[in-house]
């Protein structure tokens, strides 16, 4: 047992979209913005290296060109790890003694180099890279965009304030991808994501509780005028439109309570003080990877092909 508190950051910023050199560089000042203020892990949203790419959801397939330019854009703006982008976040984190988990679209470097995964990267306070997870199943319109990530991205980090693990946005509702986390050990829980509904936030109350963890989700805040004048999609939405996501990114504690958050239609860093003694309680009764799992009953097996 300990008294320590932990503080966690959701940053619940927009990117310089499709702009990853002006991502980078924001995603560097928002850090040390964080470790400024006593934050000692910083969640950034799902693909916010460098932008996610809503348009995929509004323009419709006969446009050809124009996704065709999108994506283009879109590679050409993405990550490939241990590439200048990345070597800057590790020299910030470093610099600021401060973990960091960056969701971005990665290169496939490792074969073509023209297809993308969607992404986190771990770093740990000391600028080292931890590992990568790939999304597991690209959701809906996201086809189009994301190859299909496997098992041998599917780890927990142990920090020396406890084990991080994460899963992005609608994987994280896989009971089986949860439950992998869970037998792995994981105890704070992140969950980049697009999705800003009551639903989603509904559903990280319940994993909380169920997994008996702090759960860290994150979301780009971004309006229609965080849109480069080119992009070229902007005409498919309704004239309106302020807000393409208003975010709504919090910080859930293993009861299921929400202890941050969340914050609507705002960029702003999401901070919460957690104590990681509270899992132990949470679990007395009910621990999906211990007294509750019935391995004689139930058996999950995770493949982990060669990454």
């Amino acid at each position: 047992m300990t008294d320590e508190l932990l503080r966690v950051a959701a940053a619940q910023v927009a990117p310089v979209y499709l702009n990853l050199e002006a991502s980078v560089e924001k995603a560097c000042r928002t850090i040390t913005e964080a470790a400024e203020q006593g934050v000692r892990l910083v969640v950034f949203p799902e693909s916010f290296l460098s932008g996610y790419p809503d348009w995929t959801w509004v323009v419709p397939g006969a446009q050809g060109a124009l996704l065709a330019e999108l994506y283009t854009r879109l590679v050409d703006n993405a990550v490939r790890v241990g590439d200048a982008a990345t070597q800057e976040l590790c020299a910030v984190a470093q610099r600021n003694g401060i973990h960091v988990v960056m969701g971005m679209h990665e290169r496939n470097a490792e074969a073509s180099d023209a297809s993308l995964y969607n992404t986190l990267l771990f770093i740990d306070d000391h600028g080292k890279i931890l590992g990568k997870r790939r999304k597991l199943v690209p959701t809906g319109a996201e086809r189009m965009i994301h190859a299909q990530g496997d098992g041998s991205t599917f780890d927990t980090h142990r920090t020396p304030f406890g084990v991080l693990g994460g899963l992005i946005c609608w994987e994280t509702l896989i009971p089986l991808a949860r439950q992998a986390m869970y037998e792995a050990g994981v105890q704070i829980l992140v969950t980049p994501t697009w999705d800003k509904s009551p639903n989603w936030l509904a559903a990280l109350r319940f994993i909380a509780r169920e997994g008996g963890v702090f759960v860290v989700s994150c979301c780009t805040a971004l309006k229609m005028s965080d849109l480069p004048e080119d992009a070229g999609f902007q005409a498919w939405y309704p004239n309106e439109r302020e807000w393409i996501n208003v975010g709504n990114s919090c910080v859930v504690a293993p009861s299921g309570e929400i202890v941050a958050g969340p914050l609507e239609a705002a960029e702003g860093l999401v901070i919460a003080d957690i104590d990681l003694d509270a899992i132990l309680p949470a679990k007395r009764l009910f621990d999906v990877a211990g007294h509750y799992a019935r391995p004689d009953v139930f058996d999950l097996r995770l493949r982990r092909p060669a990454p």
